[in-house]
């Protein structure tokens, strides 16, 4: 037998020795299937409900009252708020607040009773194809049912004396005319990405550090611990930000990705979103003794923060108890500011929130991170 053969299975057989000894591995393949099947099972929905709207009533009358809570009576569309203009309807899309507005012209009533073709327009946030489509068709599935009935009623002689017209619906996608599944979709992928390479590479290569003995060797010498992890830290939140701006460059010119918001806004919050993935990196690997433990411990971690962050199926369609999860996720902060960003020119004033849950929660990972790591130290 050759003698790298001889050397490849001794290898092997030393990791699989090793790995059956190590009860918490073990736990971790073993029962980490079975919960993450559990959270997938509830989590991925590709059903869309609940879609909250908007309504601007211009024309307050009987007429555009009836029509608007008919068509807000099912379970796809939801009445957020009512609004006094198309200005406030298009600020609540930008915000995120809303996906979909109403907007009800004055004189709507006469028209329809008049005959003259009445118009009901629709906004559509197109940032999220899926769910702007399932929307704009709930709207115009509604207005063709709603023509239908009326067009019934005057052949049976059972409406109104003076003439009534089916309603016209103008829709108008904003941010995704075209309804691209990529535009919506790379910059959830950029976020994932980012996620693993930063996690996963952090933990394992600081535990292969404490593998073969480099890390020790550098805890001994006089460099004090918090000089040491920022210096580790150091270079990867340098090659995050690098990989931000190549996906960036590569989802504008291969995907067509808008980049309409301020590039300012990304970089910081990239910046908070860099020290959350480090910190949980550095967490890992402070509690993981080889490199096997690191590499499950980040899997562990990447696969329910991207299941539970938007990026696969809408938070809207999870259960309400796993949607409450999704708020100690900071994927979900990140996804939400590259989105809003990119796609609906949304600034800090509209985005702050989830830019202060980045920086609490990349202050909170690297404070814990760094304890830990002083400890292990010590």
């Amino acid at each position: 037998m050759h003698p790298l053969v001889v050397q490849y299975r001794a290898v092997v057989v030393k990791e699989v020795r090793q790995t059956a000894r190590d009860r918490r591995v073990m736990a971790l393949l073993t029962l980490a299937p079975l919960i993450q099947l559990f959270m997938l099972g509830f989590a991925v929905n590709f059903d869309v409900r609940h879609v909250p709207t908007v309504v601007v009533d211009r024309d307050k009358t009987a007429e555009s009252r009836d029509y608007a809570r008919a068509q807000l009576a099912g379970d796809t569309l939801d009445l957020k708020a009512e609004v006094a203009d198309e200005v406030a309807a298009e600020e609540a899309l930008e915000r995120g607040e809303a996906s979909v507005a109403l907007i009800f012209p004055r004189d709507f009533q006469k028209d329809v009773l008049r005959g003259q073709g009445a118009q009901v327009q629709a906004l559509v946030d197109g940032s999220d194809p899926t769910r702007s489509s399932v929307a704009a068709n709930a709207v115009a599935q509604y207005a063709v049912l709603r023509a239908m009935r009326m067009a019934r009623e005057q052949a049976q002689g059972q409406g109104e004396a003076a003439p009534r017209s089916p309603v016209e619906l103008v829709p108008r996608v904003l941010y995704n005319p075209e309804l691209s599944t990529s535009v919506y979709v790379v910059p959830g992928i950029a976020a994932m990405l980012l996620l693993i390479v930063t996690t996963v590479i952090m933990a394992m290569g600081l535990s292969r550090e404490r593998e073969t003995g480099t890390l020790e060797q550098l805890q001994v010498t006089p460099l004090r611990p918090g000089i040491l992890m920022m210096g580790k830290v150091t270079p990867f939140l340098l090659i995050g930000l690098v990989d931000v701006g190549l996906a960036l460059s590569v989802g504008a010119w291969v995907f067509k990705v808008p980049l309409r918001g301020s590039l300012t806004l990304v970089a910081v919050a990239t910046l908070f979103y860099l020290l959350c993935t480090l910190g949980v990196g550095l967490l890992i690997a402070t509690v993981s003794r080889t490199q096997q433990q690191a590499f499950v411990g980040g899997f562990l971690f990447v696969l329910p923060a991207v299941l539970l962050s938007g990026v696969m199926s809408p938070i809207r369609a999870m259960p309400d108890w796993l949607a409450w999860v999704t708020y100690l996720n900071p994927v979900r902060y990140y996804v939400e500011v590259l989105r809003g960003a990119l796609l609906r020119d949304a600034g800090l004033a509209d985005l702050w929130r989830q830019v202060l849950a980045l920086a609490v929660f990349g202050a909170m990972m690297m404070a814990v991170a760094a304890r830990r790591f002083h400890k292990t130290s010590a």
